[in-house]
């Protein structure tokens, strides 16, 4: 209808919602003396507060009651629903640094390093991205894609249509990889993307948030004076939901730690304590130094308070020894574990000479002692 200024006003648009029988969304109309029967959900919440004692709270602490106290056929969630209801819910208290992949672990690249170089580090890497760094890992730069590097060497081999006429044999694709210059340090190249700088203390839900809204998969963790303390990439953080990701390019790893046939072990440093006392067994005690780690490494540098070296053999836990088999100036890399067998104690060297010098017939040693001379009676003068 015409308004004041002479212009139409145009009703407002209906709303746009799922809703395909085009019903009204009103509230429900109850009639006098009509009771709404509960929905199986508040009917199951219910008895559980009954049963258990439980007084109300949040979703999500109902959520989780039904989840700990009830079955699948009560639920109607599957095994691995359930499971990553779970995983999602613990989510909310996961911090970066329990998803994150250690310092010692990550593999990057110079800015200045050739490209030829820089295939065959993705090649033995298996990573799709890379940090790129300055001159230390704790002065990063940002990363590298493998797809922006085969995006610029095919922009490279790419030949134009005049070469292509004048050639009698035509290039496979169009493309003469000749022309690449493999020599060509990865900054000239300008395909060095943008990274995220996280602190450890960040919850990994938020990061996933983040993730999604810079599209930037990788984030390096920084400590509190701005040095790396460690990398995370989006698949670390899905996988604290699904479990494990394994792609055709992973290989079957070895597990970090084997037992051997003579009952001692072969273990990975970077093993976690708890799948070593699931092996080894309970009696496999770290006590305190154990406490604040989580790795076998991380326990035996606290036990010992530094890092040891390769050859070494440390006595503990309990009844165990521990042998560093592979080490470097950084950290421990494989060790062994054994019991530890009871060696009899050294003898002295009094106790060797006297074995020694005992006669064949059994007859007892001498003393070490010397005899003094027979007395004539006559005592000191």
């Amino acid at each position: 209808m015409p308004t004041a200024r002479g212009r139409t006003e145009m009703p407002d648009s209906d709303p746009i919602h799922d809703n395909p029988r085009n019903t009204p969304n009103l509230p429900v109309v109850v009639a006098p003396g009509e009771v709404l029967r509960p929905t199986a959900e508040g009917w199951l919440l219910r008895a559980i507060r009954t049963l258990f004692g439980w007084k109300a709270g949040s979703v999500r602490d109902d959520l989780q009651v039904v989840l700990d106290a009830s079955t699948p056929d009560d639920t109607g969630f599957s095994a691995v629903e359930r499971t990553m209801l779970r995983n999602i819910l613990g989510l909310h208290e996961r911090r970066i640094a329990d998803v994150m992949v250690h310092r010692a672990d990550i593999i990057a690249v110079k800015r200045d390093i050739p490209l030829g170089e820089l295939m065959d580090r993705f090649e033995s890497a298996g990573h799709s991205r890379l940090v790129v760094y300055n001159e230390t890992l704790d002065d990063p730069v940002g990363i590298v894609h493998i797809r922006d590097l085969l995006a610029f060497m095919t922009a490279r081999a790419r030949v134009s249509d005049a070469t292509k006429t004048k050639r009698k044999k035509p290039l496979p694709a169009g493309l003469d990889l000749r022309t690449v210059d493999l020599a060509m340090p990865l900054e000239d190249a300008r395909i060095i993307r943008k990274l995220l700088y996280v602190p450890p203390s960040m919850r990994a839900i938020d990061l996933l948030a983040q993730m999604q809204a810079t599209r930037i998969h990788l984030a390096l963790v920084v400590d509190e004076y701005g040095g790396s303390d460690g990398l995370v990439s989006l698949e670390d953080i899905v996988e604290q939901i699904v479990g494990e990701i394994d792609d055709e390019h992973d290989s079957d790893e070895p597990p970090s730690i084997v037992r051997l046939p003579d009952n001692a072990f072969i273990a990975d440093a970077r093993a976690s304590l708890d799948d070593v006392r699931t092996v080894i067994g309970a009696d496999f005690v770290t006590g305190e130094a154990g406490e604040e780690v989580e790795t076998l490494g991380g326990y035996l540098v606290s036990f010992v308070g530094r890092l040891p070296v390769r050859g070494e053999v440390i006595s503990g836990p309990g009844n165990y020894e521990v042998e560093v088999l592979d080490a470097d100036p950084r950290r421990v890399k494989r060790l062994r574990i054994s019991t530890r067998k009871e060696r009899p104690a050294p003898r002295t060297q009094r106790e060797s000479r006297r074995r020694e010098s005992a006669p064949e017939s059994g007859q007892p040693p001498a003393s070490d002692t010397p005899t003094p001379p027979p007395s004539d009676g006559t005592g000191p003068q």
